[in-house]
């Protein structure tokens, strides 16, 4: 059905109109294991504050009856049904069907390759839900939701409310709290189920019953994080979360993970049969808090309309490496957030993507379209520098006053930035302005000025916005840097005295990472910056060093050599072994993707030899060994790769991977280890080899399966994408620039993360100049707003990269 996005003005005269006082929702999936049919009865019970007036209920889904007050509806059109005279207070009656259960949004029903099991999950975020049943789809028009679920005999039904009341077939939960209908979520199939009980919860997770044992492994990691998350959340917020169950359940063909109230969905991947990496483990905590900080920004408290979306988002993310660093063993988390997502945030924010943190937007198309690098790491970081900007403990005290007055309600940025001004006796009118309603970043210097030190800041339109951050002198010990002395220093205008001696051998502006600023090696100059900074004497220090060169990268200020150097300068000395991933695949990327062809091979040559020296060390040398398998440049050098791994089958087909992208011949091999592995996604590992071929007819079947028929799940993308455009291979490469062109009116079939995710990975990297970048970014001018920015965006990451290969 084609439907029409909701708007702003249109969701505001809902509101304005009517109220819902509750969704009882009948959801039968019996038809499932043989079709594709989801059936739904959804009753809403609302009422009208201006009775004979008229509006329209949203249902995607093909309607069989609607009834208003016992009284039959015209056909839905457009995705919407007419409710005309509504009375005082109404009774609505949809009976729909969803039978797009492949391709179509909100709803998903995939098959385990393992054993042919099916399983059902739903997503709903920004207003997908009345794709599956009938609702008011937006997020102020919140109400409690029953849920009944009729499932096939030997299915696990799960749902936001737990507890549910079991009648042979027939799952009946609980009233939830009030929701946003986005905030909600059925999710069924042969599920295995592990259980935990603490002191004050009931933990539960999910998965296919292919990955029990994987679950099994990871659970105690699982609920170790959850229960610190929770207890850390419920104290810092003042609010403990206020129902007994909490559920986490890891779906086949899932994209990412979603917040629904007490039940987060999670990608399986992170299910890995091979033990996950420090830096994957770390990684995994993150997630899980970021889910979980939704349960109170998102679903406890839940924003008017989606121009406050980054209240929600960069929140979470904001909260999640908070949390990491007080209640977790993951204490270098905000180091790792600054290598992996800040860099991209500092990259998207000086492109044609940019946009303030908050922003208009007039309807829910464009709303799908800005779950950015903006609204996510640079808001997360903005929100670390208001933490700072405010003093910890007001910060604390004015987010316990906020959901102490808006719990279960919804609320605008103006009610957050209300109750930490109160608590903290600040003015945040300035800050709230430069910080949230201005686009760009500022750039911050460090200078002599006669007998002292001055910073010097810039920012989008002028001054630089109100911080606080830190600037620190260091002293050269040994081979490293000992920090001297470290002035915490307010910006409020162009030009801030430093109280730090001047002379000192070495200086790093945003010292513990505390604002989001770009920055540049000025006082020290930039050969002795890269020389010294490895020397820096802890995880965030190095970290801030690393993104100011990257972020040089990036504007054509350093190279890839000394980007790579300074990484693998880092790599000897760091202490955290979540890092170590990270800056491996930092430095990896600065010689594959930005080098020059005749440059690359001697930088992936130093990448090798970074990884070389980890090799032995219990979990860096099994990071290391990845990234050997990665770039090997001989069959000699990855036959020793192959001794080392042993039966690791993940690196197994790792080194299949870059073997075949050498052109040895690797069917046979592939065969063997699709036998041995026990992973239920086994075969999509063997497309991968297949991508990565310097073979026409093989890169024709490996972008039918990605991009054409979407055989590849979403969660898999990545890898095979990655292995299909290869450096060196421009020639088998060079039609798939326009195959790409030719999706752009398509890639947003199965909903917002789907479209971001096909965008991205199918973007071509190689066999691609200037003028190409100009033709797709102009076709995508008719392509739906999220594929349109991401395209864009990607456009403007290639035109650097480009610039730096000197193409």
């Amino acid at each position: 059905m084609i439907t029409r996005s909701l708007t702003q003005d249109e969701a505001r005269r809902r509101a304005r109109l009517v109220a819902v006082e509750r969704y009882d929702v009948e959801v039968d999936l019996t038809a499932l294991p043989s079709g594709p049919e989801v059936r739904c009865v959804a009753t809403v019970t609302f009422t009208c504050r201006e009775p004979g007036a008229e509006t329209f209920v949203d249902c995607a889904a093909r309607v069989l009856s609607a009834t208003l007050n016992g009284v039959p509806l015209k056909a839905a059109a457009d995705g919407r049904i007419l409710l005309p005279a509504l009375e005082e207070r109404n009774v609505l009656r949809v009976e729909s069907v969803q039978d797009e259960t492949t391709e179509g949004e909100g709803v998903h029903r995939a098959v385990d390759p393992a054993d042919g099991a099916v399983y059902l999950w739903t997503t709903f975020e920004p207003d997908q839900a009345h794709h599956v049943w009938a609702c008011f789809d937006q997020p102020d028009l919140k109400a409690p939701h029953r849920f009944v679920v009729t499932a096939p005999d030997d299915w696990t039904v799960v749902s936001n409310s737990g507890g549910p009341a079991r009648e042979g077939n027939r799952w009946t939960f609980p009233d939830t709290p009030r929701l946003s209908p986005y905030n909600t979520v059925v999710n069924a199939g042969p599920l295995h189920e592990v259980r935990r009980q603490t002191e004050k919860y009931d933990l539960g997770l999910f998965a296919r019953r292919s990955l029990a044992d994987v679950l099994e492994r990871d659970a105690d990691e699982l609920f170790t994080v959850t229960e610190q998350g929770l207890a850390f959340f419920g104290e810092v917020f003042g609010l403990p979360f206020p129902q007994a169950k909490y559920d986490q359940v890891f779906m086949p063909e899932f994209g990412g993970a979603m917040e629904n109230f007490g039940c987060v969905t999670w990608t399986d991947t992170v299910l890995t049969r091979t033990p996950s990496t420090a830096a994957e483990r770390e990684s995994t905590a993150g997630i899980l808090l970021h889910e979980m900080a939704h349960m109170w920004f998102g679903n406890m408290v839940t924003m008017t309309w989606w121009d406050d979306l980054w209240l929600n988002e960069a929140f979470a993310e904001f909260a999640c490496y908070w949390a990491a660093e007080r209640a977790t063993s993951y204490t270098d988390a905000w180091a790792t957030f600054l290598i992996e997502d800040k860099l991209r945030a500092y990259l998207t924010d000086r492109g044609p993507v940019s946009h303030p943190i908050r922003l208009p937007v007039p309807d829910v198309a464009e709303a799908a379209s800005i779950f950015d690098a903006i609204t996510y790491p640079k808001g997360a970081s903005v929100l670390h520098q208001l933490m700072t900007y405010v003093g910890e403990r007001d910060f604390v005290a004015g987010m316990k006053a906020y959901f102490a007055r808006h719990r279960w309600g919804n609320t605008t940025l103006q009610d957050l930035i209300d109750s930490l001004a109160e608590a903290s006796g600040r003015d945040l009118d300035a800050w709230r302005s430069g910080w949230l309603e201005t686009a760009g970043t500022d750039r911050l210097t460090l200078s002599a000025d006669g007998d002292g030190l001055v910073l010097t800041g810039a920012g989008p339109e002028g001054p630089p916005r109100p911080q606080v951050l830190a600037v620190s002198a260091f002293g050269t010990r040994g081979a490293g840097l000992t920090r001297t002395a470290s002035a915490t220093v307010e910006v409020a205008s162009g030009r801030t005295p430093v109280d730090l001696p001047a002379g000192a051998d070495f200086y790093l502006v945003n010292d513990r990472d505390l604002t989001f600023a770009t920055t540049r090696p000025d006082i020290v100059g930039k050969q002795r910056f890269l020389a010294d900074a490895a020397g820096l004497p802890d995880v965030i220090s190095r970290g801030v060093a690393v993104a100011g060169v990257r972020d040089m990268l990036t504007t054509g200020e350093a190279t890839p050599a000394e980007l790579v150097g300074l990484v693998g300068r880092v790599l000897a000395v760091e202490t955290s072994e979540a890092l170590v991933q990270p800056y491996l695949k930092l430095a990896h990327e600065a010689a594959e993707l930005w080098a020059s062809d005749l440059r690359r091979p001697a930088l992936l040559a130093e990448v090798a030899a970074a990884a070389r020296a980890m090799l032995g060390h219990p979990d860096r040398g099994r990071v290391a060994l990845r990234m050997l398998a990665s770039v090997g440049a001989s069959a000699a050098e990855l036959d020793e790769v192959r001794a080392l791994a042993g039966d690791d089958v993940d690196l197994r087909w790792r080194i299949l991977v870059r073997a075949s992208e050498l052109g040895a011949d690797t069917d046979d091999e592939a065969q063997r280890l699709l036998a041995v592995d026990p992973d239920p996604d086994a075969k999509f590992r063997a497309v991968a080899v297949r991508a990565a071929a310097p073979d026409a007819d093989r890169k024709a079947d490996a972008w039918r399966a990605m991009a054409d028929d979407r055989e590849v799940p979403i969660g898999l993308l990545s890898s095979v994408s990655q292995a299909f455009w290869r450096p060196g291979q421009d020639e088998v490469l060079a039609p798939y620039g326009e195959r790409f062109v030719a999706l752009l009116g398509h890639l947003d079939k199965r909903g917002m993360i789907s479209a971001m995710q096909y965008t991205n990975r199918l973007f071509p990297l190689y066999a691609i100049d200037a003028a190409f970048i100009d033709r797709a970014e102009k076709v995508s001018e008719g392509s739906a707003p999220v594929v349109r920015k991401t395209v864009l965006g990607r456009g403007d990451l290639m035109r650097r990269v480009l610039r730096s290969r000197g193409v």
